[in-house]
């Protein structure tokens, strides 16, 4: 290790060439024992690693040192009535935040003794949209239209690039002489984002050629990726779904302590008017709070807790009580790829029946979207509950937050 050292300290070895020379393991403590000098730090914590080092570096993360470990839990038995997720599941949850999965948990509860959760995928397509400059407007528009009327051929050149990727739908808009073309995929059981960039990118030199119109970027943001944007909550980005249930004025008052028209004021004046008046994308008490735990969890990009913090949450009166449901429009969920493949992650999807491709494709990270849907309305339900009887700030000094 010291030659690799005195190399690195010298300028002719770079941090990220240490694979090329060295086993994983050995890359990894090299670099971090480097680190260590560096700083003056100590990281054996940061060391202590219990996944596989050879996939991850090539696939998940480049200048390794160690791994950070977040604390694990589960909330549940939870019942769930969705096309994809039917039964009862525990959740995992990775977190920090003290209180969190206590109040997931009471939601689970709730949601059960009520019969469970149904959940629905309304729409699934991943998105990337491509901008292009025009010459003109009156150019801006042609483009427009040769697009809109030759999808067959767009469609060809996309899925020629990939085995499961399927062209769902194209959307064009145009500020000035600047061409969007928000084109939306099915995945299959792929988040995506690598797909439906490499089909986008075909399909753009297409539309270039036949158009005249030059490719200025793959991504022109109105895809819109890790980014809160209106155009996510009105159409949709990779899974969107909605789960809600039937909650009796008898269970509202044994498990949340509050009553029904207090879950529904508290809802509306906080949820729907506070946000509103926030000008807020997300109109939830804290729906990023779960899927951020069980995105961690199960190997998903962090970065996509923007987009699901885009729930809507609503309680509608009902002749014993209440309905209460939570609508996610942009939920990029995924069970292969990405990190869904380090040891960790993968054993809390196997626990929730979804690891890997699902038969027929598709239906696993259908099934992820609707458990986590499920999570989102659990956790709604208890915070909402906790509000309504004022026990919010108890809750968390009970549990020594």
């Amino acid at each position: 290790m010291d030659e690799y050292l005195r190399r690195l300290r010298d300028g002719t070895l770079k941090l990220y060439a240490l694979e090329k020379e060295l086993a994983p393991g050995d890359a990894i403590a090299t670099r971090r024992r480097f680190i260590e000098e560096e700083t003056g730090v100590t990281l054996d914590r940061v060391g202590d690693c219990s996944i596989a080092l050879d996939s991850v570096v090539k696939k998940n993360c480049e200048n390794m040192i160690g791994t950070i470990q977040v604390p694990l839990g589960v909330a549940g038995p939870i019942r769930i009535k969705g096309e994809y997720a039917d039964g009862t599941l525990y959740l995992p949850l990775a977190t920090t935040e003290g209180a969190l999965i206590a109040s997931v948990n009471r939601g689970c509860s709730l949601i059960t003794a009520a019969g469970g959760a149904d959940v629905r995928i309304l729409k699934d397509g991943m998105t990337r949209a491509p901008v292009f400059a025009a010459d003109s407007i009156v150019h801006a528009k042609e483009v427009c239209e040769w697009i809109m009327s030759h999808e067959a051929e767009i469609r060809a050149e996309a899925e020629s690039t990939t085995r499961f990727g399927k062209l769902t739908g194209i959307e064009v808009t145009t500020a000035g002489t600047s061409v969007f073309v928000r084109l939306s995929f099915f995945t299959g059981d792929a988040m995506g984002m690598n797909m439906v960039t490499i089909a986008s990118a075909k399909a753009s030199e297409l539309i270039s050629r036949e158009t005249g119109a030059r490719l200025i970027a793959l991504s022109g943001n109105w895809c819109t990726d890790k980014k809160p944007a209106a155009v996510n909550v009105v159409l949709g980005r990779g899974k969107t779904v909605s789960a809600g249930v039937l909650l009796s004025q008898d269970l509202i008052s044994r498990v949340l302590k509050t009553d029904a028209p207090s879950l529904l004021e508290v809802n509306t004046r906080k949820n729907l008017v506070g946000s509103a008046r926030a000008g807020s994308y997300g109109f939830n008490a804290h729906a990023a709070n779960i899927v951020a735990a069980m995105f961690i969890a199960c190997g998903q990009d962090p970065a996509h807790v923007v987009e699901g913090s885009l729930c809507l949450t609503t309680v509608d009166p009902a002749p014993a009580g209440v309905y209460v449901s939570v609508t996610l429009p942009a939920l990029p969920v995924g069970t292969v790829g990405g990190g869904t493949s380090v040891e960790t992650q993968a054993e809390c999807l196997r626990m929730l029946g979804v690891f890997g491709g699902g038969d027929p494709p598709g239906s696993h990270a259908k099934k992820l979207a609707e458990i986590i849907a499920a999570g989102v309305l659990a956790g709604e339900l208890s915070l909402l509950g906790a509000l309504a009887a004022q026990h919010l700030a108890r809750a968390h000094s009970t549990l020594g937050r």
